[in-house]
């Protein structure tokens, strides 16, 4: 069993990405790090981002354009980003043994696809650096005395070696924590289920700082119709989604879009839900899918009459199951008689249903014309009624937290309490998916850690 040390240079609370970067920087520098976590290991989190792949950052190289991506937090964020960057986090990992590959819309992940393995490298460089580790340890308050935070008062643990994590070594002894210098890594609300519970929001609350109510900005979106809902797991690779809000257009996304059983997903949804909240938040939105985004309505119109007179003497809910096809095409049938790839099965049903036609056996030639533009109208603009947003439970990301005008960020310390630093997700930074969460964890732990 490993002597207890209660004093330390810092103590990093949160074992999730920017905490381990913040707590292995700093024991880098020759700091005693004391890192509390309240799971049973670290990096929990980062072990099922992105689905296990763990989309570490995005290589966008130009910092400008990169931080366009932050909104109103981008004019906080340059400093941080100069120091640590998006080339600094690919040098990170690669120097480590973990080389990283670019995808599409730029998202950089792992080339091992494995989030465990990010995770790994992390271990390493807190053990390297001789940072210790309290886990299975909740901290319930951060004491303060004249305007610094003087120890953190935890429930049970005893800290042992990063190098003894893998042993599964663990203590039982209830303590403070005394340190000169505070991190706060808690994280935000979402994917409460490892732990992210916004204990570090009452804390900050506590001492002084603002700390604005969290809503989930990356998350599914829930809508009204059955059609939707009767077919989960059903891809659209290719479509666009507009927004209304009170019947006037809002925006249009274009992208993959994912069917669930109470609405929409896919990374398009997930990144339009922010803007989705603020127009629920001022009255009824409702949305358009095209499934055909890249033909207009007319050219979509003459495809169409041409498959269905080519076709005139056969059931038009058949010619139909060609055009959207209903998962019984042949297996090597790569594209559908629009000459455009086939849209996913199942919908030929849902587009049939939306259609209403007053005889379902009708034929082919007995269609009107009424009938084909209305058809026509349904692939391009098949309507949606918006009902919400799922909840923080389901959000990739959630924002709120302390507002970057309370953080000095060209060190991450607080502007209240001189001794404390913020990391992550405890920061109020609204952002998209596609690595832009991750690299805010890099860069603020890093910078943290670089200060303290």
């Amino acid at each position: 069993m490993q002597s207890q040390k209660q004093k330390y240079d810092v103590i990093v609370i949160g074992g999730g990405a920017s905490g381990m970067m913040a707590a292995g920087r700093a024991g880098e520098r020759g700091k005693s790090v004391l890192l509390i976590e309240k799971n049973a290991g670290v990096g929990k989190k980062l072990d099922i981002t992105g689905g296990g792949r763990c989309n570490i950052t995005n290589a966008e190289y130009d910092k400008h354009a990169f931080l366009k991506n932050y909104g109103e937090a981008q004019q906080f964020l340059y400093s941080p980003l100069s120091v640590f960057g998006v080339q600094d986090t690919f040098d990170f990992f690669t120097k480590r043994g973990l080389p990283l590959v670019v995808e599409a819309r730029k998202r950089a992940f792992p080339e091992t696809q494995k989030a465990t393995d990010v995770t790994k490298v992390l271990k390493k460089y807190i053990a390297d650096n001789k940072v210790e580790i309290l886990t299975k340890v909740t901290v319930h308050e951060l004491r303060a005395e004249k305007g610094r935070v003087v120890e953190a008062v935890t429930s049970r643990g005893l800290p042992v070696p990063a190098r003894a994590l893998h042993a599964g070594e663990r203590g039982t002894q209830t303590g403070t924590y005394s340190a000169d210098k505070f991190i706060v890594a808690t994280g935000g609300v979402s994917h409460p289920e490892t732990g992210s519970t916004g204990d570090g929001f009452k804390w900050l609350n506590a001492l002084g700082h603002t700390v604005n109510p969290a809503t989930p900005t990356i998350v599914p979106i829930k809508v009204r119709e059955s059609w939707v809902k009767a077919q989960p797991g059903v891809t659209l690779a290719n479509m666009k989604i507009t927004f209304f809000g009170d019947g006037k257009k809002a925006f249009s996304k274009k992208g993959p879009l994912l069917f669930t059983h109470f609405g929409l997903s896919g990374p398009t949804i997930l990144n339009c839900a922010g803007a989705v909240g603020q127009l629920l938040s001022e009255g009824d939105v409702n949305a358009t899918i095209d499934m055909f985004p890249d033909m207009d309505f007319a050219e979509l119109e003459k495809n169409l009459l041409s498959v269905i007179d080519t076709n005139k003497n056969k059931d038009f809910k058949n010619v139909l199951e060609k055009i959207v096809p209903d998962g019984r095409p042949q297996a090597n049938q790569q594209i559908s008689w629009l000459g455009l790839p086939p849209l996913p099965a199942g919908l030929a049903r849902a587009v049939l249903g939306l259609l209403a036609l007053p005889q379902p056996d009708i034929k082919s030639h007995s269609v009107t014309k009424e009938e084909r533009k209305r058809l026509v109208h349904i692939l391009k603009a098949a309507p949606l009624t918006i009902t919400g947003l799922m909840g923080v439970d389901r959000a990739v990301i959630s924002d709120g937290g302390v507002p970057l005008a309370e953080v000095d960020t060209r060190a991450m310390r607080s502007l209240i309490v001189k001794n404390l630093y913020l990391t992550g997700d405890v920061l109020h930074i609204n952002r998209p998916s596609g690595g832009y969460s991750l690299q805010m964890c890099w860069t603020t732990g890093y910078v943290a850690g670089n200060n303290v």
